[in-house]
């Protein structure tokens, strides 16, 4: 199975990335976002909290799983965040 994985800006619309979560854990039960910086990590968190507002009323609570990552960007190997959004059992 190829997993999407959300790759998150500064600039990002978090009700359009809420929306893409919401989709990815109907489908398969788990979503992954990567974001790089301040600024991507607090898009990232806003999207998970309006998703979550979109998938509690359906009767699906969903946590959050944090942790590092590297990720290769521009040449330069950085470390980013990598959310794991899945369905809370």
């Amino acid at each position: 199975m190829n997993e999407e994985i959300l790759k998150i800006s500064a600039k990002s619309n978090p009700n359009a990335i809420a929306g893409a979560i919401a989709g990815q854990i109907n489908e398969r039960g788990k979503s992954e976002l990567r974001a790089i910086g301040a600024g991507s990590i607090n898009q990232a968190i806003k999207a998970i909290v309006i998703a979550r507002g979109f998938l509690t009323p359906t009767g699906i609570d969903i946590v959050c799983v944090p942790s590092f990552t590297k990720v290769e960007l521009d040449g330069e190997e950085r470390t980013g965040m990598k959310l794991i959004v899945k369905v809370e059992k």
